[in-house]
């Protein structure tokens, strides 16, 4: 009789599972049959046995295709988890190793990858990854090419040559403003020392306070002048324009603090109004308006459509701003403002802007000229 196995809780059954658990020697692994050994020897019986040599069979009939399957298994479960990393520079082996953490993944010996660095080769040359080689080793880079992301990215870039051009006329501002105080500053005059002359029997007398005239007293009178109504100014007359002052140049450097601060990627609020536009939500969607009832993650809007009540969910660059009609309300979705309530009064085409009234808030009561995609119609209950 042969000899019986091992029960499921002796010793040596849970020395067999422990074994199997972690991971084993390459060489000793075959991917056709999905089977790990734990020696040579075991290896060696395993390539004469009959169920091996079936899938040997099997791979000589098509073995492109099969070496392919195993290549693009490989490189789908690496990439993602590459894509965990998100577009920051790590060590190709750190995620090599999270890779093969998993008992059951396909192994690179099966694979048209004979080695690691080869792979990341292949991942530099298909433009997938950015590859730089140090002494630590190769450091990969995923590059995301999600139309998403890739619209994120260049708005966050124009957003930063735009604070970049920002400072430089704040700088430029403050260096004519200490140039302008210093033209108004009157010259300073140098004192020079005298050498004191005197005779010797000369008294020296000091007197510490001087009479004043009445002469010196009388105040200077400025008669007015006064234009009658029906005297039209000549064409030679020159208008003097009025000078900014020190407070007209600490609001408007307020306004740009406010702007810089407020001015952000994400516009998206909760009860404004928005136009969809994009056929990937369905070519029946694309230009229908609806209310923005909830905003997740900043750039995620949940809208209900007027039309017909229907709820949908749809990234920020998916939709665009509405322009209501004169006298309606708005809100101001970006900017200096941001979040502010106001009234349309006028369209200005030319500027691509409108001219609006703040109706809550701090600046209450204030007019000013707000770009179309800075401001949103204000959904109200009729």
């Amino acid at each position: 009789m042969g000899k019986e196995k091992p029960g499921f809780l002796t010793p040596k059954a849970i020395s067999n599972r422990i074994k199997a658990k972690g991971l084993q020697k390459l060489r000793w692994y075959c991917q056709m049959c999905q089977k790990q050994c734990r020696d040579e020897n075991g290896f060696k019986c395993h390539l004469t046995s009959e169920s091996h040599q079936r899938q040997l069979l099997l791979f000589a009939e098509n073995p492109g295709r099969h070496i392919a399957d195993f290549s693009r298994e490989f490189f789908r479960d690496f990439m993602q988890l590459l894509r965990r990393h998100g577009e920051k520079r790590v060590a190709a082996n750190k995620v090599y190793q999270e890779y093969i953490s998993d008992r059951n993944h396909v192994h690179m010996n099966s694979t048209r990858w004979c080695t690691l660095t080869g792979f990341v080769n292949f991942l530099g040359r298909e433009g997938i990854c950015k590859v730089d080689q140090t002494e630590k080793g190769w450091f990969i880079t995923y590059i995301n090419r999600d139309p998403d992301f890739l619209e994120r990215e260049r708005k966050k870039a124009a957003r930063k040559k735009m604070d970049m051009d920002d400072d430089e006329i704040q700088a430029k501002m403050i260096e004519e403003q200490i140039k302008r105080g210093a033209e108004r500053a009157p010259p300073k005059e140098e004192i020079q020392p005298t050498e004191l002359v005197r005779d010797s029997e000369e008294k020296i007398k000091v007197e510490l306070s001087a009479a004043v005239t009445t002469e010196e007293k009388k105040p200077i009178v400025v008669a007015p002048l006064f234009l009658k109504i029906d005297e039209k100014p000549k064409l030679g007359m020159k208008l003097m324009e009025k000078k900014k002052t020190a407070l007209d140049e600490i609001m408007e450097q307020e306004e740009t603090r406010k702007e810089k601060q407020n001015r952000k990627e994400n516009w998206l609020h909760e009860n404004i109004v928005v136009k969809i536009i994009t056929k990937k939500l369905g070519a029946q969607y694309n230009g229908k308006k609806g209310i923005i009832t909830k905003v997740e993650n900043d750039f995620t809007a949940y809208l209900k459509l007027i039309e017909d009540k229907t709820k949908i969910k749809c990234d920020q660059s998916h939709l665009e701003t509405v322009i209501p009609a004169i006298g309606k309300k708005v809100m101001i979705v970006n900017g200096a403002y941001r979040g502010s309530e106001a009234v349309l009064k006028k369209l200005n085409e030319s500027r691509e802007n409108c001219t609006v009234l703040i109706s809550s808030g701090l600046h209450l009561g204030r007019t000013l000229d707000i770009p179309y995609d800075d401001m949103s119609k204000l959904y109200q209950k009729e």
